[in-house]
């Protein structure tokens, strides 16, 4: 954590962000209404209406939830916090435990029953583990307390709103054609095998770095740019890429200057708030699923077989119970799950869940800042990968294994990693993969891994409207 300076935040001190969402309207009854049989379909339909303009998608156990309209923002960067609503704008310099500040923010709402949607940077990292990497000047957090928030399950569409015209053109949109999704591109593999040298390249130093004891694994990751004339269209490609994938947690975004489709296979942090439960899903350990089930047999076999895969996910299940350990109460955190395959679009993983419960004085924002980032997308131990990383990747990750989330005032808290994902940003649009490197990985075998999931995103984008992606709302 940064060190407390003078006028950084008091954590006795309640009233520095007294009145700051006075303004904050409360949404109203539930509405209920039709809805398609697909809630992604709904989902899509209400993203293309744009009422209320930026938004986001957060699929969740079986259902979907779409929220627009922020009437209220908290955003934070590298030096301070600042919250929003209506006319009223209040910033404070950060003080040692961010994240302990961001729920003073939200303590102060007026309304019971809210929930808050938004993101996290990978960025975020270098902020919570100083000395690691730069935090750059872009927001390292961004949350939204939206004005309409709808629950959609399969047929059904529950509206709560704060203003009463969004009801109306949101059962108009549900109503509504979802309009065409189109077809892939056929130059798929040629656009996954592009820039493999400076990759592989990057593997062997890393691989030179484990071996001289510098660290135990890295998650080397590299982006894949997509030309300004095959810029798909992200609500077409969430609705192919959500019906080709059995991701853990899918969002569909538009918020804070980040637009974005994903299919998470993993949650960072869940936290219950009803029961004071957290927990988090490692995966790691990556195998191909091919189009025949006895190859697919085959090569999951030689995952749970592979030493060099089961190393890997070992350490990344230990260091996870030591995070967890930090925020729970002493004897609590367990293995529910160990070294079982999951099955993530066109991969299959290791994967394991570790659980506990939360620490007496410990809240979800805390359990979030234990966790973040995944080590799955970083490695082990986390702040020197941290730096392999920063040394390695020319380039900010920004979103990419950051976290999508949503929060509420009970206590619990909901975060996806953000991998296999389609990014649009500053006119650009882009896909990302990686892979965890250990002393025992091969340039080669890494580099095809990274092909392996990006097959889970990118023959599913669809193409929009053959110019440049238009800016983020």
């Amino acid at each position: 954590m940064p060190s407390a300076s003078p006028g950084s935040w008091d954590p006795q001190d309640s009233r520095t962000w007294n009145s700051w969402a006075d303004a904050l309207p409360a949404l109203g009854p539930e509405h209920t209404v039709e809805s398609p049989e697909s809630p992604a379909e709904a989902a899509v339909r209400l993203a293309r209406a744009g009422v209320g303009g930026e938004y986001v998608v957060y699929e969740r156990a079986g259902v979907w939830h779409y929220a627009c309209g922020p009437a209220a923002t908290v955003t934070l960067d590298a030096e301070r916090i600042t919250a929003r609503c209506g006319n009223r704008s209040l910033t404070r310099p950060l003080g040692a435990a961010p994240m302990r500040q961001i729920a003073d923010v939200l303590a102060q709402l007026p309304h019971r029953g809210w929930r808050v949607y938004g993101w996290a940077a990978f960025e975020l990292a270098h902020l919570l583990h100083p000395d690691t990497g730069d935090t750059g000047r872009d927001p390292l957090l961004h949350l939204m307390l939206p004005t309409t928030e709808v629950a959609l399950t399969p047929g059904t569409a529950r509206i709560r709103t704060a203003d009463p015209e969004h009801l109306p053109l949101m059962a108009k949109a549900l109503a509504g054609p979802t309009g065409t999704v189109g077809e892939g591109h056929d130059d798929v593999e040629e656009l996954l095998r592009s820039g493999a040298e400076p990759y592989q390249n990057a593997v062997t130093r890393t691989v030179a770095d484990i071996r001289a004891g510098l660290l135990q694994k890295a998650v080397l990751s590299r982006p894949l740019p997509l030309p300004a004339h095959t810029a798909p269209d992200l609500t077409a490609s969430y609705l192919a890429g959500r019906g080709a994938n059995t991701p853990a947690r899918s969002f569909l975004l538009d918020l804070g200057g980040w637009r974005a489709a994903g299919f998470s296979p993993e949650t960072v942090v869940e936290v219950d708030g009803a029961t004071g439960r957290v927990s988090t899903q490692p995966l790691a350990g990556t195998r191909a699923l091919a189009s025949h089930p006895d190859e697919t047999a085959r090569l999951r076999a030689d995952l749970l077989g592979d030493p060099k895969e089961i190393h890997e996910h070992a350490l990344s299940v230990r260091l996870a119970v030591d995070e967890l350990a930090g925020v729970c109460r002493p004897g609590t955190v367990v293995v529910e799950e160990f070294m079982t395959v999951r099955e993530r679009g066109s991969v299959q993983h290791l994967a394991s869940r570790a659980a506990g419960q939360l620490g007496d004085g410990r809240g979800p924002w805390e359990a979030f800042a234990a966790l973040f980032p995944a080590i799955t997308a970083t490695g082990c131990p986390k702040p020197e990968a941290l730096r392999a990383i920063s040394r390695y990747e020319d380039e900010p990750r920004g979103l990419y294994a950051g976290a999508v989330f949503t929060a509420d005032d009970r206590g619990s808290l909901d975060a996806a990693l953000v991998l296999r994902t389609v990014f649009q940003r500053d006119g650009r649009t882009w896909l990302r993969a990686g892979a965890g490197v250990m002393g025992q990985s091969t340039p080669e075998r890494e580099w095809e891994e990274t092909c392996e999931k990006l097959r889970s995103v990118a023959p599913h984008l669809r193409p929009g409207s053959g110019t440049a992606p238009a800016e983020p709302r």
